[in-house]
């Protein structure tokens, strides 16, 4: 049960998503003020739940850890994008290269777990 907080969060947050949300659609001119807000909030969350699965798959998952990250990344993030509107500076950009970088290196590390784990199934089966 360890590590599946993070999936049944992805499905709970698409879910609730699609029904709240699915149906709202925000005019052009306000589209381009929540964009960098938008985007921030949704890589803050990325980030968050390959975290949780990559921390899952090494058997170090912990609950309050994954939901304060999910809850202080996201703050952070706005927080940034605010401040860099604020002073007109595109500070969302020094969280979209911090972020991005953590989503692609979790990502490619459960890639790696989980090729590596098929490629030992395989060598078994060969054997």
């Amino acid at each position: 049960m360890t590590g599946t907080l993070p999936v049944l969060a992805l499905a709970l947050g698409i879910v609730l998503g699609w029904v709240v949300f699915g149906r709202l659609s925000v005019p052009g001119e306000l589209a381009g003020l929540y964009a960098p807000y938008l985007s921030l909030a949704t890589l803050a969350g990325l980030d968050s739940l390959l975290g949780g699965i990559r921390a899952g798959i090494e058997g170090r998952f912990q609950d309050d850890i994954f939901i304060s990250g999910f809850v202080l990344n996201t703050l952070l993030a706005a927080a940034l994008a605010y401040l860099g509107d604020r002073i007109g500076v595109d500070l969302f950009l020094a969280a979209v290269v911090a972020l991005g970088g953590r989503v692609f290196l979790n990502l490619s590390l459960i890639r790696r777990y989980y090729l590596t784990k098929i490629a030992i199934a395989r060598k078994k089966e060969g054997v």
